[in-house]
């Protein structure tokens, strides 16, 4: 009796320490289907290189040569350009041309017109006698396109001197035209009254 009381006691004795042997192993191993999931990478640990630096798409400007040069036209130059650039891309003044008339040292901007004028003999050759004949009929009220206006043509009107006159010319090269007569408020040398008188006897 007493030895099989004594059986009993080591099979429960082995049993529990199965048990706990058991139960450590699994502690140990952990569980196979509930692995922690890798911790997501961020931008860098993924190996993505930063971008380079994006081209600059307005590196070029697009401007029209067009007056007295040897080869009128529409011409693409560097960004940063100015305005001796493009007249020399057109191959220069012409023989008549006079550029010292424009501001050859203005910025050009992307859409500009750059228009070289006539020298004053070259004018005043073309004019003759049957031009002057025609300018005492001209009537003097008619407004002057300032588009196409001369530095000669816009002292015509009162209160504008040739260094107003040549202001204007420069204001409008460099800005690639006027497209009213306003803008001419940003001028130097013209004031409220000059203004109105440009109004009346300019057109854009």
């Amino acid at each position: 009796m007493e030895q099989g009381n004594l059986e009993r006691r080591r099979f429960v004795v082995y049993a529990a320490a199965v048990i706990a042997a058991l139960l450590v192993g699994s502690s140990w191993l952990g569980d196979p289907g509930s692995s922690p999931s890798p911790p997501e990478l961020s931008f860098a640990d993924r190996g993505s290189a930063p971008s380079g630096p994006v081209a600059d798409q307005g590196d070029d400007v697009v401007v029209h040569v067009t007056g007295q040069v040897r080869h009128p036209g529409v011409y693409r130059l560097p960004f940063g350009s100015r305005v001796t650039d493009a007249v020399d891309r057109a191959g220069g003044a012409g023989p008549d041309g006079d550029p010292d008339l424009i501001n050859l040292a203005a910025r050009l901007s992307d859409g500009q017109q750059v228009v070289v004028p006539a020298s004053a003999a070259a004018t005043a050759a073309s004019s003759g006698p049957a031009a002057a004949t025609a300018t005492a009929v001209v009537d003097p009220a008619a407004p002057i396109s300032l588009g196409s206006a001369t530095a000669l043509d816009l002292e015509q009107i009162d209160g504008i001197g040739p260094v107003t006159a040549a202001a204007i010319i420069e204001f409008r090269d460099s800005n690639g035209g006027i497209a009213s007569i306003e803008q001419l408020d940003a001028v130097s040398g013209i004031g409220p009254t000059t203004l109105e008188s440009l109004r009346n006897r300019l057109q854009p």
